[in-house]
């Protein structure tokens, strides 16, 4: 499988998205569950008008979940500096200097929009940074996972009590550290708040990580652009009113942020689906 990375790795972006896009329909041809949770989830976030507007959307999005698995030999084992130069533009990058500037670290939500891959190496080719993963069951992707992200002044942090002092470390020394928000939590770390309009389990952590550093929080999310031709980052700062859960206003700005580029959001990801030993959502008297 190394092997293989290290060969496409060499294809040009433009030719791998064009693969992906293929491969993208040929994923949802041939596994049912996938196709049936990609169609719910689109279907009842409310994105699309008409039924027209849902297919060309399916249809949009099943093409760049494809790009985004064929990207991933690209984004991991080409040059770092290859890797960074692929970020054309790069919007409110002063936000993010702003919240260095604090002196109490940067905590950096990234969504599964677009290649987020690209968005932690672009940041730890200029400073250090840490970012919280969750170790894979296969132990060659975790290899590539690791020789792939771990890059310039990256450190990974795996989702454990360990990885969690390894972040607020981070954080007391001033750095950088990334988050997934839109990842589902196990048990008793999350709490159940609405995203587009469904109760979804949501991670306390990010509040705890504030209220623990007094750390600035940005949001950025990766938008890929047509035709290979790479990619744009977007920061975008955001507070947090102190009399409404945390989890629920991170869900609502995540919202915000997917409305603008819907057709690039992982979908197909089990986001509603219960950890194991959580009491349903039904059984909670608010959320």
């Amino acid at each position: 499988m190394v092997t293989l990375f290290d060969v496409l790795a060499h294809v040009p972006l433009s030719v791998l998205h064009r693969l992906g896009a293929l491969f993208g329909w040929v994923t949802f041809l041939a596994s049912g569950p996938y196709a049936a949770r990609l169609r719910e989830n689109l279907q009842k976030a409310g994105l699309a008008r008409s039924e027209s507007d849902l297919q060309s959307l399916l249809h949009t999005n099943i093409r760049e979940m494809g790009k985004g698995v064929m990207e991933l030999p690209w984004v991991w084992r080409r040059p770092l500096e290859k890797v960074v130069a692929s970020v054309r533009r790069c919007h409110g990058w002063e936000h993010f200097e702003a919240g260095q500037a604090l002196g109490k670290g940067v905590i950096v939500l990234t969504p599964h929009i677009g290649c987020f891959e690209v968005i932690g190496l672009y940041i730890a080719s200029r400073m250090e940074m840490t970012c919280m993963y969750r170790p894979p069951r296969w132990k060659f992707l975790d290899t590539l996972m690791h020789e792939g992200r771990e890059r310039g002044q990256m450190k990974l942090a795996p989702t454990d009590l360990g990885g969690v002092r390894q972040l607020l470390k981070a954080l007391k020394k001033g750095q950088v550290i990334g988050v997934l928000p839109d990842q589902v939590p196990g048990n008793g770390e999350g709490e159940w708040v609405p995203f587009f309009g469904r109760p979804a389990y949501t991670m306390t952590l990010i509040g705890r990580l504030m209220q623990s550093s007094g750390a600035a929080v940005l949001m950025c999310h990766s938008e890929r652009l047509p035709k290979g031709e790479g990619y744009a980052l977007h920061f975008t700062p955001l507070s947090f009113d102190a009399t409404v859960s945390i989890p629920k206003q991170m869900n609502a700005a995540l919202e915000a942020v997917i409305r603008n580029h819907p057709e690039q959001y992982l979908w197909s990801y089990n986001r509603y689906k219960v950890p194991r030993g959580a009491l349903p959502p039904e059984a909670v008297k608010e959320y």
